[in-house]
Order: structure tokens, then C-alpha cells, then sequence
């Protein structure tokens, strides 16, 4: 007897695949209408993307990828999902993918404001866990989503159904596999949500010299206990997650905005080139430069 579970995902793949297939941008992400919800294509194992990572749920329906922040790697494939959350600097690649079976996946950016609603509203003890995490994709959840992918092909129904399907989908993700790492951002008071606020304040401001007391104040934590608390959820010291947000931002600005490299080094914060030069290289795997060639001649 084949398992039950099969039939939505086997559903959600076929779904996804239309979707990402039509409408795939030259990234291999493809929008959908509904809020934060995404569809993805790649056809070749690819190179390391690095990015500042918003909280969210990624579903694998076929391929393999691995997901890398600070000194831990996760490796994920078909019917499993890696959920992120808090805002950290990741470094992604995806492993198995052709033109014959490329990889496909589902992305919901998570909605925190309304992981705290379902979070009071189901009276859910808040957790502290890890800010990334493998499980097999919930039964529930594919299910929510296959019903929220259906929509896609009936636009008039998705502005009266749509945000309650987003919301069946969460309470799922908030009671299910992954409720546990979830129910951090569901929280109050939780130490993730404190460091969430540290990491705002730090994107908003990356290019400035950090003071650590003042987004100790921000988290509401001495100065030692923010350390403490900031590593165990990023992976990274807040001055090494500052760093990595500044080489992002200078790596787009080079990439997108055709901007010099001793121009993107100083828009970012960096006094000296050359220093820039050696931690882009340590990131990247390769100096700014040849990285530049490298991205345009791929593209």
C-alpha cells in the first residue's frame, strides 16, 4: 500500500514544477501573487550563493542542496524542508540538479507577526532553538500549500482564500515538525527575538562602527550575555556578522550596480582595500576581481 503522504507532495511537485517552469526569472526564483511565497528551478549544481537570509520554510520536492551558516552545513533534499529562523548571513549550493531533473522547491518567507497571533491564540510555550534546521516536510503543511499553489490558476479566488491558507499553513509549521524552531519567532521574550532586534539594527547600519553596548541595549542584555546568546543563534560574533553583511552588500554592488571594487570596499565601511581584497577572498573563495569575471562570464 503506497503512503498517504505521497499524493501531496507527488500534488505540490507537479504544482511547483508548472509554476517554476513557466514562470522562472533568470535566478531560477519564480513569484507567485500570494505573499511570500515562491517557487524555485535550478538546472546545474551551481556555485556558493551567499546572502543574509530572512526567516523562512524551504520545501524540497526534487534535487538536492546544502545550506551553510557560520561552521554547520545542512545538507536537505526531496521531501525535506530546511527552516530558517532569524536573519542570518547563509552560504547555499545547490548539489543535485539537470536540465533532465532539475531541482525544484517551495519557499514561504514566515510571517512573524502572525507566528506571535497563532502562537498566543494556541497558548504554545515559546523556545529557544537553533536558527536553522532539517525535517521531513509535515503532512499538514504540503497539504496547506498544495490547496495555496491550486489558487494559482484561480487568481479571482486567491484574495478571498489566500491569507487563510497562509494562515492554516503556519499554524501547521507552528505544530508540526518544526514547531519547536519556529515557536522562537512566535515569542516575546524569547532570546532570539532580543538578538532579532540587535540583527535590525545591525543591517540598518552595517557600514558604521559597531558598539556593542548599544546593541546590548537593544536586546536587552549585559554585554556578555548578548555575546553568549548572539553566537549560540547566528553561529557568528556580531562583529564577524557585520563583516559578512558588508562583503554581501559589496559583492551586489559590484555585481548589479557595476561599481568599482575600492568604491564598493568604502560603501560599505571598509578603510582599506586591501583588507577588503583578503576577507572577500575568504568568503567568496576567490578576490573580487576574478570573482566579478567569474559571475558576468557565467551570466
Amino acid at each position: 500500500m503506497q503512503n498517504p503522504e505521497a499524493f501531496p507532495m507527488r500534488s505540490l511537485f507537479d504544482l511547483v514544477r508548472r509554476h517554476a517552469d513557466d514562470r522562472s526569472d533568470r535566478s531560477g526564483f519564480a513569484p507567485t501573487p500570494c505573499r511570500g511565497l515562491g517557487a524555485v528551478r535550478v538546472l546545474y549544481p551551481g556555485e556558493l550563493q551567499v546572502t543574509v537570509q530572512k526567516p523562512l520554510i524551504a520545501i524540497c520536492l526534487q534535487g538536492r542542496k546544502r545550506v551553510t551558516m557560520g561552521t554547520n552545513s545542512f545538507d536537505y533534499g526531496a521531501g525535506e524542508a530546511l527552516v530558517i529562523t532569524a536573519d542570518v548571513p547563509t552560504i547555499s549550493q545547490i548539489l543535485e540538479a539537470s536540465p533532465a531533473a532539475p531541482y525544484y522547491a517551495l519557499a514561504l518567507e514566515l510571517d512573524a507577526a502572525l507566528l506571535r497571533t497563532l502562537t498566543t491564540e494556541a497558548d504554545l510555550p515559546p523556545v529557544d532553538t537553533a536558527p536553522i534546521c532539517i525535517e521531513p516536510a509535515d503532512a499538514d503543511v504540503m497539504d496547506a500549500a498544495l490547496r495555496l499553489m491550486r489558487l494559482m490558476d484561480r487568481p479571482a479566488a486567491l484574495p478571498v482564500l489566500g491569507e487563510a491558507l497562509l494562515r492554516e499553513m503556519h499554524y501547521w509549521l507552528l505544530t508540526g515538525h518544526h514547531g519547536a524552531a519556529i515557536r522562537s519567532l512566535g515569542g516575546t521574550d524569547t532570546h532570539a527575538h532580543r538578538i532579532a532586534r540587535a540583527v535590525a539594527l545591525i543591517r540598518q547600519d552595517y557600514a558604521n562602527t559597531l558598539r556593542i553596548g548599544d546593541l546590548a541595549a537593544v536586546a536587552g542584555m549585559s554585554e556578555s550575555s548578548f555575546h553568549q546568546h548572539f553566537r549560540a543563534i547566528t553561529t557568528l560574533s556580531p562583529l564577524q556578522f557585520q563583516k559578512q553583511l558588508r562583503l554581501i552588500e559589496a559583492r551586489r554592488l559590484m555585481l548589479m550596480d557595476s561599481q568599482g571594487i575600492a568604491h564598493a570596499a568604502h560603501r560599505v565601511g571598509y578603510e582599506s582595500v586591501p583588507q577588503f581584497t583578503r576577507d572577500y577572498a575568504r568568503l567568496f573563495g576567490s578576490p573580487p576581481g576574478r570573482d566579478m569575471r567569474e559571475a558576468r562570464l557565467s551570466a
